[in-house]
């Protein structure tokens, strides 16, 4: 299947926008959820994991992967971003065809220091130059250094989340940022 480059992407986004929502809104946060590493077992041998991601009134999920414990999504959710200070939440499920579907864990992150190093107006850096590195605390579910950095003109942050409020698991996403034409901006 084709994929719509970003700029059409960005238009066909802003379309869909209401134009009062659009003078607010600083651009697209574009949650790119790579894959669950170690997930729980939820039915007899594995889980049919998927995941949804919420931020204030947005909620987005990935497909099911059918019996997978490590699956791998690779798969694209954008954020409509109008307060850098909002919390995204994400959790995983199994999917069950009878009954209400499992939580699997959960986890929270927050991209103040994403919006921040977006905004340091960096050009023409190497690639691979890391802008900014968050430590794991108690205060952030993740379970190692999370890297901001510059890449072929574009500026992206790794993440692995601990999931919460469950035996084990891990999420591997990365942050990147679309530009609206016509919104607010950063």
């Amino acid at each position: 299947e084709e994929k719509m480059d970003e700029s059409a992407a960005a238009s066909a986004a802003a379309a869909s926008v209401p134009k009062s929502l659009m003078e607010n809104l600083l651009g697209l946060l574009r949650v790119r959820i790579k894959r669950g590493v170690n997930l729980a077992v939820r039915d007899v041998r594995s889980s049919d994991p998927y995941l949804v991601i919420k931020m204030y009134n947005q909620k987005l999920k990935t497909r099911v992967i059918k019996r997978d414990v490590n699956p791998e999504w690779n798969e694209d959710l954008t954020l409509s971003v109008i307060d850098p200070n909002h919390i995204v939440s994400l959790t995983v499920y199994d999917h069950d065809t009878f009954s209400k579907d499992d939580k699997m864990g959960d986890a929270e992150f927050d991209f103040s220091s994403y919006i921040e190093a977006l905004r340091m107006d960096v050009t023409g850096l190497s690639n691979g130059t890391i802008l900014k590195r968050i430590q794991p605390s108690k205060h952030n579910c993740l379970t190692e250094e999370s890297r901001i950095y510059y890449n072929s003109g574009k500026i992206i942050q790794d993440m692995i989340l601990r999931l919460q409020n469950v035996e084990c698991g891990e999420v591997e996403i990365s942050l990147h940022w679309i530009d609206l034409p016509g919104s607010k901006g950063l």
